[in-house]
């Protein structure tokens, strides 16, 4: 009886080391490329136990473009209804779509219009200083007596882009918000993220600022742009890890998936003979 020849083991099993030898080196070099230095994902590094002192939030002067609610009353409610009248205006802004909002927007030359007080110029002051103006000129004009405005924004929005979970407009109702909460609501940053030099665009008095702040150093929480103004734009821009992991990626990742492939064809018409 002849015994049965048996497959060679070595041969077997051969390939398959290489094979997956070959991936693990593949997945390995991947994981080193792009790893992320864990000290450059934390924020506040240097921060210590102490009291900082709250910096005095400034007040935003009003903008072209700013959609404004007003509202007046006193102790005649019916003397009052007619400043209470309801403007119906549509905003829209590139990249998200909004509902229609409830308000009176300041027109390109500053201005809005309001019921019996007419053309108001409202660019340039401050919500304090817009109510006090409406204010006056009700009393001055007898149209009320013992008048209470309100005006707050309607259209308050940050926006935050680039390496973030989430990108995104985030409306803000009652108008305060600091930079570390703007970054929260868009999901927080990614590993990549360079923290130490994050881009704040702010629009100020008809000029565009531009400011980079380290959120690595507790100096941030002392900054007059800790705070955060209606139409900011916060940029997040990719750390070295993101913009090295992406170029190496491409520049060896198919040279080495080539040589693989060509060695794995060899080995395999090797062991096969």
């Amino acid at each position: 009886m002849n015994a049965q020849k048996l497959p060679s083991i070595n041969k077997v099993s051969q390939p398959s080391c290489f094979y997956r030898s070959a991936l693990a080196v593949l997945l390995f070099g991947l994981l080193i490329s792009s790893c992320a230095n864990t000290k450059n994902v934390v924020y506040l590094k240097d921060a210590k136990d102490s009291e900082t002192s709250i910096i005095d939030k400034l007040e935003p002067v009003i903008q072209r473009n700013d959609l404004l609610s007003i509202t007046v009353t006193s102790p005649n409610a019916t003397a009052s209804q007619p400043f209470n009248t309801t403007v119906m205006v549509s905003t829209q802004v590139v990249g998200y779509t909004s509902t229609q909002a409830t308000g009176y927007l300041v027109d390109q030359d500053g201005y809005i219009d309001v019921p019996m007080l007419g053309r108001i110029k409202a660019a340039g002051l401050t919500k304090k200083e817009l109510k006090e103006k409406i204010t006056n000129l009700l009393i001055d004009n007898k149209y009320l007596m013992q008048p209470v405005v309100s005006v707050r924004y309607l259209n308050f929005k940050v926006t935050v882009l680039g390496e973030v979970a989430k990108p995104m407009v985030i409306n803000v109702p009652d108008e305060k918000i600091n930079i570390l909460e703007a970054l929260g609501f868009a999901g927080d940053m990614t590993v990549y993220a360079k923290r130490d030099n994050v881009v704040l665009i702010r629009e100020e008095g008809g000029k565009r600022i531009t400011k980079r702040l380290d959120l690595n150093s507790d100096g941030v929480l002392r900054s007059p742009y800790y705070y955060l103004k209606t139409n900011d734009i916060i940029y997040v821009e990719p750390n070295k890890a993101k913009v090295n992991a992406t170029g190496n990626a491409k520049t060896w990742l198919p040279a080495l998936l080539s040589a693989l492939s060509l060695t794995v064809v060899i080995v395999d018409h090797v062991t096969r003979n």
